[in-house]
């Protein structure tokens, strides 16, 4: 997979060469190339924003720096997806992250201020697939964090990023419940003892009992997922 991100702060990005997503990098099953937007620009201060027509507060970022950035780096395949983190888009989920990792190429346009120029979403669907994605109800302060995680969430499902597949498999959400408890040695720890089916060496007992926990679990502090 390629992945490439536009954004005014491309050292935002320096973590993605460290951990899995860097080995994955190293070894050449993803490719990720973080694009400074301000490379676009055309005047002594490398302008990106401007006053919103209309009046009211903050800045816009200005439609030619994103135009022409993405005719640069979309054209490594046919049909790019395009994505932009946004208070205003879809929900990302799990799901959506495993829809994503079987793209080829992934174009993510960070914001910053009150938005990008609506015209750039229009032209932008000329090149590529473009999705508004948000990360939940609030709001950041721009689109690096929302990339960031966003980046790594679907890295991960690409095939070899994560030593052991079937870890992805049994992960909160992948089922639409949460994660179970898990525990390691020692089997008491400060007078806390691990529950007594995970000891028990009884696989389909510890099976039928992690289920019960992503349901009571999901239950508690999700109920939401239980009802879609």
């Amino acid at each position: 997979m390629r992945i490439d991100i536009l954004t005014i702060f491309p050292s935002y990005f320096d973590v993605l060469a460290v951990s899995l997503l860097g080995r994955a990098r190293s070894s050449g099953s993803l490719q990720v190339d973080v694009h400074d937007l301000r490379d676009w620009t055309h005047d002594r201060h490398r302008t990106v924003d401007d006053t919103p027509y209309g009046g009211g507060a903050g800045m816009v970022m200005k439609p030619e720096p994103w135009g022409e950035s993405l005719d640069a780096v979309a054209g490594h395949a046919e049909r790019p997806t395009i994505i932009f983190p946004s208070p205003a888009g879809e929900v990302f989920t799990q799901a959506t992250a495993r829809a994503l990792s079987d793209r080829e190429h992934l174009i993510f346009g960070c914001g910053r201020y009150e938005g990008i120029d609506e015209r750039v979403f229009d032209y932008a669907a000329e090149l590529g697939d473009v999705r508004l994605i948000s990360l939940g109800d609030y709001v950041l302060n721009g689109g690096e964090v929302a990339v960031m995680a966003m980046v790594e969430a679907i890295g991960r499902l690409i095939p070899g990023v994560v030593g052991n597949p079937e870890s992805l498999v049994e992960e909160s959400h992948e089922d639409g419940l949460l994660e179970y408890p898990s525990y390691t040695k020692p089997a008491v720890w400060r007078d806390r003892a691990v529950p007594p089916v995970p000891l028990s060496g009884n696989h389909g007992a510890v099976d039928a009992w992690r289920r019960e926990q992503q349901l009571e679990r999901t239950r508690e502090r999700r109920p939401d997922l239980l009802e879609s």
